[in-house]
């Protein structure tokens, strides 16, 4: 008979737990490479530039729990963390970002468990993005697993605004000097109004051609 003690037991469920979340991310990317293909061929224009996909590393787990006061078993991990699956959407303009929200939507295995629109009501920061929590069935040889993505859809200004206040943020450990917040939100400003100005554009050469 093998015996497993429990820092094994642990240890394959939490490989089983990432295999799950992988799937997740696959099935998630499977569809968005699907409705891109069709929109494609129905517009002749692609509305995503381009997709990042990542699962949460075990430290920035572990720091969630001990921020939310609760042992780090699977089962609270998986019931409080809700990010650890994430999917990132880049888009040209903020119009393909609201139409790829309402396509997820549609998708009729995809439940759709809450959304922050930070495009309409920005952070504070400056910061803008739309958010999507979604749950995904993932079938497994013996059982079916509802799994919770994440789901982040921004253009391009706002995502390389972003990562750049995420950087800034991990070099000060969030303690960020007042003039370089201000600056930030002042580059925010400037983002917002680029979108809007090359969405402007877009709209304008559309309406030109035949």
């Amino acid at each position: 008979m093998e015996y497993i003690n429990d820092a094994d037991f642990e240890t394959r469920r939490w490989r089983e737990a990432r295999l799950i979340y992988n799937s997740a991310l696959k099935e998630i990317g499977t569809k968005l490479e699907i409705l891109n293909d069709e929109f494609q061929h129905v517009h002749k224009y692609n509305p995503i530039e381009h997709i990042k996909s990542r699962i949460k590393t075990s430290e920035s787990i572990a720091k969630k729990m001990k921020k939310y006061g609760c042992e780090p078993t699977i089962e609270n991990v998986v019931k409080y963390v809700n990010d650890i699956a994430g999917v990132r959407i880049i888009c040209s303009f903020t119009t393909d970002i609201y139409r790829l929200a309402e396509m997820l939507e549609r998708q009729s295995d995809i439940c759709v468990l809450s959304v922050k629109d930070y495009i309409k009501s920005p952070k504070p920061s400056g910061y803008k993005s739309y958010h999507m929590l979604v749950s995904i069935p993932i079938f497994l040889s013996e059982r079916r697993v509802d799994t919770k993505v994440e789901i982040q859809i921004r253009t391009v200004a706002m995502d390389f605004w972003a990562s750049l206040e995420h950087k800034i943020n991990y070099k000060f450990e969030t303690k960020v000097p007042r003039h370089i917040k201000d600056e930030l939100y002042a580059c925010a400003r400037m983002v917002s109004e680029l979108d809007a100005k090359m969405l402007s554009l877009n709209e304008e050469v559309h309406s030109l051609l035949p």
